[in-house]
């Protein structure tokens, strides 16, 4: 079992930037698959962005060139870095891991945090 916590969530004005965190339980947390993925009023869960075990990175045309994964393994991190927030970034963030040997979906899932854009 994975327990994911992800905090940093909130209010920021269109332009701005926020930094989101995920800790992550397990001792074997540098084998786990890391996403972020978001859902906004009314609408369906999406995929954000993913680190994979190795380093490598995949993020969601919508966010391509303004967001940022990255993880810390001794901390049992992952963080999204967010910049030149729009409103329609505006959602409940969650994030995800996948875990060996299958690293089958879904996955474990945090509780969420609120991000919201506007002035």
């Amino acid at each position: 079992q994975v327990q994911l916590v992800e905090s940093g969530g909130g209010l920021v004005q269109p332009g701005g930037s926020l930094r989101l965190s995920c800790a992550a339980s397990g001792s074997i947390f540098s084998s786990y698959v890391m996403a972020w993925y978001r859902q906004a009023p009314g609408k369906q869960r999406e995929f954000v962005a993913i680190i994979t075990s190795g380093g490598d990175v995949n993020y969601a045309g919508s966010v391509k060139g303004r967001f940022t994964i990255s993880r810390d393994n001794a901390k049992n991190t992952v963080d999204l870095q967010m910049k030149s927030l729009k409103a329609e970034d505006t959602a409940v963030y969650y994030c995800n891991a996948k875990t060996p040997p299958s690293y089958s979906s879904p996955g474990y899932w945090g509780q969420g945090t609120q991000v919201t854009v506007s002035s």
